[in-house]
Order: structure tokens, then C-alpha cells, then sequence
């Protein structure tokens, strides 16, 4: 195995292995790592539309529609038309998912504080640095960097 190829395989592995470490953490709050993320995205940046959620995510390609339709019917997003537009559908969280994005930012600094545990603050900042190269200009690339931003206050 080249160094390359090495790199791509350790990137997935790490990948699986967080994700499996997120799974088993947010498994008491009934959410999956992908429905947690949209809980974020709406708390630090919503209303938004369905399009404008998808930008910012990094768990889904395409339209998060499937998401949103779960997260709906669990009571913890509601749809709603757009002021300016009757028909452009509004994305925000219900009282039950604001709740849940409280335990949500719990289980992610326990995540956190585990990776912090593992690597000194200049070994993640390293890391964090080759990895915006490599998805630099892609779509979660582009997401990772639009999160980065200062979120909306509300």
C-alpha cells in the first residue's frame, strides 16, 4: 500500500470510527450522527430553507429531505411557509428540538474532549489543516467552511 492510498483508507477508518463512537453516544437520545447535524445546523444557523440546510451539511448529498421528513414527524422540526414566498417551506426547531440540541452539545463535548484527549492541540490543528485541503472547493468541503462561519444569533 502506497502512502496515498494508505491516507485514503486511514481517512474512512477514522471516519467509521467516529461515526460509530457519535452512533453509540446519541443512541440514548433517540437521533442518529446524520439527524444530530441537522439539529445543529438549524439551532446555530436556522430558519432555513431545505435548500439552505443542505448547503451546510456535511452527513448528505443532495437534498436532506428524507431527514427533515423524520426529524418533522419526531416533533422536533416544523415546516413552515416562507413570508416572502407562500410556496419556499421554512425549516426550524420546535421547542422538543431545541431541548435535543441541548443533549446533542453534550454528547459532542464528550467527542470532542475524546479527540482532545488523544491529540495535542497543535496534532489537531495539523490535522485539520491537511484535511481542508483535501476537501477544499467540494461540497462538504464548502459546507465544513460555511459552518465554520459565525453563527446566527437568535
Amino acid at each position: 500500500m502506497n502512502s496515498a492510498e494508505e491516507l485514503r483508507f486511514l481517512v474512512l477508518a477514522a471516519q467509521r470510527e467516529g461515526n460509530r463512537i457519535l452512533l453509540d453516544l446519541l443512541r440514548p437520545l433517540g437521533v442518529s450522527p446524520s439527524q444530530a447535524e441537522v439539529i445543529r445546523v438549524l439551532a446555530d444557523h436556522g430558519p432555513l430553507s431545505l435548500v439552505d440546510l443542505g448547503v451546510l451539511l456535511v452527513c448528505e448529498t443532495g437534498s436532506p429531505s428524507r431527514l427533515v421528513d423524520g426529524l418533522v414527524a419526531a416533533t422536533l422540526l416544523e415546516r413552515m411557509s416562507a413570508v416572502e414566498d407562500r410556496r419556499r417551506v421554512i425549516l426550524s426547531l420546535t421547542d422538543a428540538g431545541r431541548e435535543k440540541e441541548i443533549s446533542i452539545r453534550e454528547v459532542e463535548a464528550t467527542l470532542h474532549g475524546f479527540i482532545e484527549q488523544l491529540l495535542t492541540t497543535a496534532e489537531i490543528a495539523s490535522v485539520n489543516a491537511t484535511l481542508h485541503k483535501f476537501v477544499s472547493g467540494r461540497p462538504a468541503g464548502i459546507a465544513v467552511v460555511k459552518r465554520s462561519a459565525t453563527p446566527v444569533q437568535h
